[in-house]
């Protein structure tokens, strides 16, 4: 990382991009989402992943804060310009701005400006960072929902409270984590992990997508464990303008309750 380069971001240097990486179903190769990942251009016109920084525990929830607000306001107003109701939209969220007076008093202008329905729009956070009381997440996640957003869990698998933040928050989508994709067709408890959790999501009617797929034989593996969604460079690398249609796969998405046991 450039000498600066946190300070540069924090004084509104620059510019934030959104970069956009694709998922699909994996039944019959369908467009049904795009998650929005934080990019920030230097003066060079390079461009860096926002997220490991966020992550940083040594980062303080204070500029994290700033950040992620920043982050927002860049992918609500891609939202604006490129986005349609023809998919959904993963916005990752932070959920020390869960907190934050600022992010409430700007999210519903945000969402004012929308061209499409706002239950497009999935707000994808963990509590990896910032709130740890999962009462307040969920009083949080229901907050949202009541805007008419939905919900995503995201590394479900990456930690031990995963799946409580499942059971309280109950989501409208949960993500699985790299590590549980990761060589799965070597491993065969990772495989039968992903079909419990695909099993799971389907009776509760839940949209289950796995991340992070880089090889085919993941791909591969990970269809065979019976999870409806994918996600991952296999499938399509992050692009900082909207991606172009892939030929054959229609740009129209199917509601999670009547694909995720597909």
């Amino acid at each position: 990382m450039p000498k600066g380069f946190l300070e540069s971001m924090l004084s509104g240097e620059g510019a934030i991009v959104p970069h956009v990486q694709p998922m699909y179903r994996l039944s019959d190769n369908r467009l049904v989402a795009r998650e929005y990942l934080a990019h920030h251009l230097d003066a060079d016109g390079t461009a860096h992943p926002v997220g490991p920084i966020l992550q940083d525990p040594a980062l303080s929830l204070e500029d994290r804060l700033v950040l992620d607000l920043r982050f927002l306001e860049a992918t609500f107003r891609a939202l604006v310009r490129d986005g349609d109701a023809s998919h959904l939209h993963f916005v990752n969220l932070e959920p020390v701005s869960l907190e934050a007076p600022g992010f409430w008093d700007s999210l519903p202008r945000w969402m004012e400006a929308l061209p499409f329905d706002p239950g497009c729009v999935v707000m994808e956070f963990t509590e990896s960072q910032g709130v740890h009381d999962l009462e307040a997440l969920q009083g949080y996640a229901n907050r949202l929902r009541g805007l008419g957003l939905r919900v995503a869990v995201d590394d479900l698998g990456a930690g031990v409270a995963s799946l409580t933040h499942v059971a309280r928050l109950a989501p409208d989508f949960i993500k699985a984590d790299r590590s549980l994709v990761e060589q799965v067709h070597r491993r065969p408890y990772q495989a039968a992990l992903l079909n419990a959790l695909a099993h799971f999501a389907s009776a509760l009617r839940i949209g289950f997508i796995a991340e992070g797929i880089e090889t085919l034989e993941e791909l591969e593996a990970v269809m065979d464990a019976g999870v409806p969604w994918g996600q991952g460079y296999i499938l399509g690398q992050p692009w900082p303008t909207r991606p172009r249609p892939i030929a054959g796969r229609p740009n129209t998405w199917t509601d999670p309750s009547a694909t995720s046991g597909s």
